[in-house]
């Protein structure tokens, strides 16, 4: 049987996060397959995918902050905001003067880059999978619809600059930033700063939470685990049957649910309350085991988050002499009680 979990996956340019949710259903035959957040088809890099129940779990990793290294490309501006869209404005020529001119330098690169840090207002790219009254931005573009787009408040830990190549009129940056950041947005801003404009030109998420780039597989390593050939209709071409991963091998990369819920706390059940608790039944403080208190009870988030969320614990049993992860739980403070939120396993 294939474990419900997570499988950290390196998103190869020109996949589509969907084109990978694809793959795994192919290989392990679950429908239910999402992923953490969406990678745009050229960007590469930590793609973590959900199997079966551990897809319940993306709301709860809203405190994830997400690691990039980022090409930026100077002169030029795109309607998608990085290379791979149409040239609404070339300041090429502008660029390569500012940059001759020691105008734009390693010191003017710098300090364009500490515009980004700790809580900004950020406008979202036109192209983009963010949804105003119901339908995506993207379909807006595409119909040559103009929608009034509001900035959001995002949340940028660190921006570093890493490669420096002005001869090219490029430079690479590192960038940690909470869920919701679009790079794109801030290669725009940053071309807006030094006055040439500027597009994105490279893309790698290099850590998503917990995920991290080193700990990754690259899909072609996934879809070699494959047994065999697909079926297909003799007449259409349609496959009518897949051929599919064996579930000992791919079990050998999936992790747990829990593994990137770091932020909560960590309790463990005495055992004649495991069922009660999967029922949804509340749980009292003496029948717990505190083992970890959540990181943000008494520390302030870096973003604003769901109240429920400070008071937020992995719930376990013991078996075996292992502890099994049972779902997440909220404590309520007044009733001095937890309580399932969502259950993953009964144990």
């Amino acid at each position: 049987m294939i474990k419900q979990g997570i499988i950290n996956i390196n998103k190869p340019k020109g996949y589509t996060s969907h084109d990978c949710v694809n793959v795994i259903r192919s290989l392990t035959g679950i429908k239910r397959i999402g992923h953490t957040g969406t990678l745009d088809p050229m960007a590469e890099g930590v793609l973590p995918i959900c199997i079966g129940s551990a897809a319940r779990i993306t709301e709860y990793l809203d405190l994830d902050l997400k690691k990039y290294k980022c090409e930026i490309l100077l002169g030029i501006e795109t309607d998608t905001l990085d290379i791979w869209g149409e040239i609404v404005s070339d300041n090429i020529s502008i660029a390569e003067r500012l940059i001759n001119d020691g105008i734009i330098s390693e010191n003017t690169v710098q300090s364009a880059l500490k515009n980004f840090t700790g809580l900004i207002d950020q406008i979202p790219p036109n192209y983009s999978a963010l949804k105003i009254n119901g339908r995506k931005l993207y379909e807006y573009a595409r119909a040559g619809e103009i929608v009034e787009i509001s900035s959001r408040q995002v949340y940028i830990k660190n921006i570093e600059l890493l490669e420096l190549s002005l001869n090219d009129r490029k430079f690479t940056f590192e960038v940690i930033c909470s869920k919701g950041t679009y790079i794109r947005s801030i290669c725009r801003d940053i071309g807006t700063i030094l006055r040439c404009g500027a597009a994105m030109s490279a893309l790698t998420r290099t850590a998503s939470g917990a995920f991290s780039i080193e700990d990754s597989v690259n899909l072609e390593e996934l879809k070699a685990l494959k047994q065999g050939e697909d079926k297909r209709n003799p007449h259409t071409g349609r496959i009518i049957e897949y051929a599919r991963a064996l579930p000992q091998e791919i079990n050998n990369y999936v992790v747990d649910a829990d593994f990137p819920l770091v932020h909560f706390g960590r309790i463990i059940l005495k055992d004649n309350r495991v069922k009660w608790f999967c029922d949804g039944g509340f749980i009292n403080e003496d029948q717990v085991t505190v083992e970890r208190l959540p990181k943000f009870k008494n520390e302030k988030p870096h973003i604003k988050i769901r109240d429920e969320l400070k008071h937020a614990y992995n719930a376990y049993t013991m078996k075996d002499g292992q502890q099994i992860f049972l779902g997440v739980a909220f404590f309520n403070e007044e009733l001095k009680k937890y309580k399932a939120d969502k259950v993953f396993s009964r144990g």
